[in-house]
C-alpha cells in the first residue's frame, strides 16, 4: 500500500511536471516563430517598399523623356511645359505636412497602399487625352484636297486648283475651329502629375521609418541602402521605355502605318507617348497589392524591445507607464512652444544657411538642366527623341549612380570628417562644372534652313525671317508662311514647305514623295535649273556626329563629377545641426528646394529655350503652337549658359561655407569647435565622424535624387 501511494506520488509529480517543459517548449517555439515573423514581416514590406520606389522612379523619368513629345502633341510651349513638370513638388507640397505628422500614428502601409493608388491614377489621368483628343495632325495644311491633287505645291502651275478652291477648303477647315480651340486637354497632364505628386508623398517619410521602427539596428541601414539603390535603377528602365515609345507613331494601332507621311527622324514626330504611362500607372497599381495585406505593427526585434528611444511607435504609444507618456506630452507641447526660436536658431547658423543656399541654387542649375537635356540633345545634334532617351537611359543615369556610391565610397575609405567632406563637395562641384564649360566648344552649327538660317541665294540671313522666307523664286506661289512641311533639296537645304521651294510637281506619294521642277532649289546653284526635293529635313553637317560622340563622354563625367559630391554634402549638412533640430532643418531644407528649384526651375529654362526659337508652328485654327527649329548656337548659349551660372554662384555660396567652417575649425584636428549659442558644429573626434558618416551614406535622400543627371 505504502508502495502504491508512492508510486501514486511519483507518478502525479512526474506528470505535473510535463506541462511545464511543454510550456517552456512553447514559450520557445513562440520566440522563434516570432523572431521568424519579424524577419519576414519587415523583408516582405522591404520587397515591398523598393518595388514602388522602382514605380515611381520610372514614372518619373518617363515623364522626363516625354517632354518634347508632350509639347508637340498639344502645341505647346517649352515655359508651358516647366508648369507641367513643376506641377509633381506642387501636389507633393500640398499634403507633406499632414502625411509626416498624421502618417506615423495610423495604418502606415496602407497609407502608402493608397499612395500608390493615387499616383497610378494620376499616371493613367496623363494618358487620358489620347483618347479624347481626336488623331494627331502633324501638317497644319494638309497635302491633298483628294488623292490626286497637291496643294502644298506652288500654285503657278495651271493645273493647281485655284485660289478660290484653296480658300473654300481652307474655311472647311476653320469651320470646327472653335471646338478645338476652347479645347486644353495639357491641363489633364498637369493634373494627372499633381496626383503623382500626391500619391507620392507618404511613400518616403513612412516607408523609411515603418523599417527603421522594426528592423534590427545593423539591418536598417543595409535596408535603407538597398531600397534607395532599387530608386536608381527605376530611371534606367523610365529613359529605355522612353525611348521605345518614342519610336512608335502616336496613333499607333488607329491609323493606317502607310499613310503616315513622316519618320521618327522628323521634327514634327510624336511617338506613343501615352503608352509608357498606361504601362507605369499599371506597375504602380500592382505595386500598393501588397500593403494592404501588411500590418500596421511588426514584433519588435529582441535587440530593441526594450528601447524607449529606438522607433516613433514607442514614444507614441506607451501603455504601461502613464506617467512618462504624459511627461513626453508635456515635452511635445513646450517643443512646440519652442518653434520660432527654432527656427531662429537654425538661421542663425551660418553653416546651415550657407549651404541651404548654395543647394538650392544648384539644384535650379540641375534640375533645369536635366529636365530639357532630351529637347537640347535633340535640337543640338538632331537626334531623334528616341536614342536621346535611350542614351540617357543607358548611359548617364548609371554614371549618377556610380558617382553617389562613390562618394560614399570615399567618405569611408578616407574617414573624412566635416571639413574634408565640405572640401569633397566643393571639389566636386567646381570640376564638374568646369567640365560643362568645355560642353560650349561641342555645339552643331544651324540647319541651312531657306529662309530662316540661310537666305534663297546661299548667304547667311540677315533680315527678318517672314520677309526672308518669300524670294523671286517663289513669289508667285501663293505660300503660306505659317506653313511647315520641309522639304530636303538635292543641294542640301531644307525648304520649310515645297511651296517655298517653288516646287511645282511630285510623283509617289506618302514618305517616298518626290518633288520635281523646284525653282528655289535651283537659285543656289545656278539660276536657271530647276532641282527637285524629297519629303522631310535635311541632316545636320558632316561634323556633328562627331560632336554628339564628345559631347555624351564629356557628359558621362560630368554626371559622374557632380554627383560624388552628393553624398559628402548632404553629411555636411546633417552634421552642423544640433541634434534635436535635425529633423527641423532637413525638413527645411527638403522644402526650399521644393518650392525654390523643383517648380521655378522648369519654368524660366522653359522661357529662356522659348526665346531662341526661329520657327513656331501655327495651331490649326491660329495662334502659336510649339516650336519647329531653334537657333543651334542660341540655344546652346542660353541651356549651357544658365546652368554654368547657377553653378557657379552655388560655387561662391559652398566657398563661404568652407571658409566659415575653417573659420571655426580647431587647427590640432581640423574639426569643428563647440559653439552651442550659435548652432554651429560641435566638436567630434576624426573616429565619431567617420562612423556617424558611414551610417549615412546608404540612407543620403535628395528630392527626387533618382531623377537628377
Amino acid at each position: 500500500m505504502d508502495i502504491s501511494s508512492k508510486d501514486n506520488a511519483q507518478f502525479f509529480s512526474n506528470s505535473t511536471i510535463l506541462p511545464v517543459d511543454r510550456s517552456s517548449f512553447k514559450s520557445e517555439s513562440s520566440a522563434s516563430k516570432e523572431k521568424q515573423s519579424c524577419c519576414g514581416g519587415i523583408k516582405i514590406f522591404l520587397g515591398a517598399l523598393s518595388f514602388v520606389y522602382f514605380a515611381k522612379a520610372l514614372s518619373g523619368s518617363y515623364l522626363k523623356s516625354t517632354i518634347t513629345q508632350i509639347e508637340r502633341r498639344f502645341d505647346i510651349p517649352s515655359s508651358l511645359v516647366g508648369v507641367i513638370d513643376g506641377s509633381f513638388e506642387i501636389g507633393n507640397l500640398l499634403i507633406i505636412i499632414l502625411v509626416s505628422y498624421f502618417g506615423a500614428k495610423l495604418h502606415r502601409p496602407r497609407i502608402i497602399g493608397a499612395g500608390c493608388l493615387i499616383m497610378s491614377a494620376g499616371t493613367f489621368l496623363i494618358a487620358m487625352p489620347q483618347f479624347f483628343m481626336g488623331r494627331y495632325r502633324y501638317e497644319r495644311f494638309p497635302s491633298t484636297i483628294n488623292s490626286t491633287v497637291s496643294i502644298s505645291l506652288c500654285l503657278q502651275d495651271k493645273t493647281q486648283p485655284p485660289l478660290s478652291t484653296l480658300e473654300k477648303y481652307q474655311a472647311k477647315i476653320n469651320a470646327g475651329c472653335e471646338k478645338e480651340a476652347g479645347s486644353t486637354m495639357w491641363i489633364y497632364v498637369l493634373l494627372g502629375n499633381l496626383l503623382r505628386g500626391i500619391g507620392e508623398t507618404p511613400i518616403q517619410p513612412l516607408g523609411i521609418t515603418y523599417i527603421d521602427d522594426y528592423a534590427t539596428e545593423e539591418n536598417a541601414a543595409l535596408y535603407i541602402g538597398c531600397v534607395q539603390t532599387v530608386a536608381i535603377i527605376g530611371p534606367i528602365f523610365g529613359f529605355l521605355l522612353g525611348s521605345l515609345c518614342a519610336k512608335l507613331y502616336v496613333d499607333v494601332g488607329f491609323v493606317d502605318p502607310d499613310s503616315i507621311m513622316i519618320t521618327h527622324k522628323d521634327v514634327q514626330w510624336v511617338g506613343a507617348w501615352w503608352l509608357g504611362y498606361l504601362i507605369a500607372g499599371g506597375i504602380s497599381f500592382l505595386a500598393s497589392v501588397p500593403f494592404w495585406f501588411l500590418p500596421k505593427h511588426l514584433p519588435k526585434p529582441e535587440g530593441r524591445k526594450d528601447s524607449s528611444t529606438s522607433s516613433e511607435q514607442s514614444k507614441f504609444i506607451t501603455e504601461d507607464n502613464k506617467e512618462q507618456h504624459k511627461s513626453y506630452q508635456q515635452l511635445k507641447i513646450a517643443e512646440m512652444a519652442k518653434f520660432l526660436p527654432s527656427l531662429k536658431t537654425l538661421f542663425g547658423n551660418p553653416v546651415y544657411i550657407l549651404y541651404l543656399c548654395a543647394s538650392i541654387i544648384q539644384f535650379n542649375s540641375l534640375i533645369g538642366m536635366v529636365t530639357y537635356k532630351p529637347k537640347y540633345i535633340e535640337q543640338q545634334y538632331g537626334q531623334t527623341s528616341s536614342k536621346t532617351n535611350f542614351v540617357i537611359g543607358l548611359i548617364n543615369i548609371p554614371a549618377v549612380a556610380f558617382g553617389i556610391f562613390s562618394g560614399g565610397l570615399i567618405m569611408k575609405k578616407l574617414r573624412i570628417n566635416v571639413l574634408g567632406a565640405a572640401k569633397l563637395s566643393l571639389g566636386s562641384s567646381f570640376f564638374g562644372y568646369l567640365l560643362l564649360l568645355s560642353l560650349f566648344a561641342m555645339g552643331c552649327e544651324n540647319s541651312d534652313v531657306a529662309g530662316l538660317t540661310l537666305s534663297y541665294h546661299g548667304t547667311k540671313r540677315t533680315t527678318d525671317y517672314e520677309q526672308a522666307l518669300f524670294s523671286e523664286c517663289n513669289l508667285g506661289c501663293e505660300c503660306s508662311k505659317n506653313d511647315w512641311d520641309p522639304i530636303c533639296g538635292e543641294n542640301g537645304v531644307t525648304y520649310i514647305s515645297a511651296c517655298l521651294a517653288g516646287c511645282q510637281a511630285s510623283n509617289s506619294s506618302g514618305k517616298n514623295t518626290v518633288f520635281f521642277n523646284c525653282s528655289c532649289v535651283g537659285t543656289l546653284e545656278s539660276p536657271s535649273k530647276s532641282s527637285s526635293a524629297v519629303v522631310g529635313p535635311c541632316q545636320k553637317g558632316n561634323e556633328c556626329p562627331k560632336m554628339f560622340l564628345y559631347f555624351l563622354v564629356t557628359s558621362v563625367i560630368t554626371s559622374y563629377t557632380l554627383s560624388v559630391g552628393g553624398t559628402p554634402g548632404y553629411i555636411l549638412l546633417l552634421r552642423c545641426i544640433k541634434p534635436h533640430l535635425k529633423s527641423f532643418a532637413l525638413g527645411i531644407y527638403t522644402l526650399a528646394i521644393r518650392v525654390l528649384a523643383g517648380i521655378p526651375a522648369p519654368v524660366y529654362f522653359g522661357v529662356a529655350i522659348d526665346t531662341t526659337c526661329l520657327k513656331w508652328g501655327s495651331k490649326r485654327c491660329g495662334g502659336r503652337g510649339a516650336c519647329r527649329l531653334y537657333d543651334s548656337s542660341a540655344l546652346r548659349y542660353v541651356y549651357l549658359g544658365l546652368t554654368l551660372v547657377l553653378g557657379t554662384v552655388s560655387i561662391f555660396f559652398s566657398v563661404a561655407v568652407l571658409w566659415v567652417l575653417r573659420k571655426r575649425s580647431s587647427p590640432q584636428d581640423e574639426t569643428l569647435s563647440a559653439n552651442g549659442e550659435r548652432g554651429a558644429c560641435g566638436t567630434k573626434s576624426r573616429k565619431d565622424n567617420f562612423v556617424n558618416s558611414d551610417h549615412l551614406i546608404q540612407t543620403t535622400y535628395w528630392p527626387e535624387k533618382e531623377t537628377r543627371l
